[in-house]
């Protein structure tokens, strides 16, 4: 089970680079504003949530248990507009690799706060030095591949 986690979480890397392109080009379409592909891009996915959860969930159930709840757990949804946002607005910028590659050093230095201290309510996962290694590794290799060329160049002189 472990490695479908693993495959839905690389479909998802897949999606989000894909999204970035499919955005960028709606906001060309729509004047070159990136807030309003962001609004169509969500209107869209919110209609096709709308009717997943109407079918394949208790919806009704759900919603009534919202008035009941912190406000703050509604931010997901505002950090996934902002994320959305975002992306749109600097892949055609920076490109998609490089808008990726600061967007994954921001996510594993928040994903391992969260984790060690246990953060949000979600389980404590110490980050130990093995999993701190392996945080070097990721994030001198993204450096490599995103600063490699200019650091050969200066070795060559």
């Amino acid at each position: 089970m472990f490695f479908i986690y693993i495959l839905i979480a690389f479909i998802a890397g897949v999606a989000l680079a894909s999204q970035s392109a499919i955005n960028t080009q709606l906001a060309k379409a729509v004047g070159n504003e990136p807030i309003i592909a962001t609004f169509i891009s969500f209107a869209v996915g919110t209609i096709l949530l709308f009717f997943i959860a109407l079918f394949k969930a208790d919806l009704w159930q759900g919603l009534t248990a919202l008035p009941h709840q912190p406000w703050w757990k509604l931010l997901g949804g505002a950090l996934g507009a902002l994320a959305v946002f975002t992306t749109i607005l600097l892949a055609p910028k920076l490109g998609i690799t490089a808008m990726l590659f600061f967007i994954i050093i921001g996510q594993l230095l928040a994903a391992s706060t969260i984790d060690h201290f246990g953060l949000i309510g979600m389980p404590v996962r110490e980050v130990n030095i093995t999993k701190f290694i392996g945080l070097m590794i990721v994030g001198f290799g993204l450096v490599f591949y995103f600063f490699g060329d200019k650091v050969i160049a200066l070795i060559k002189g």
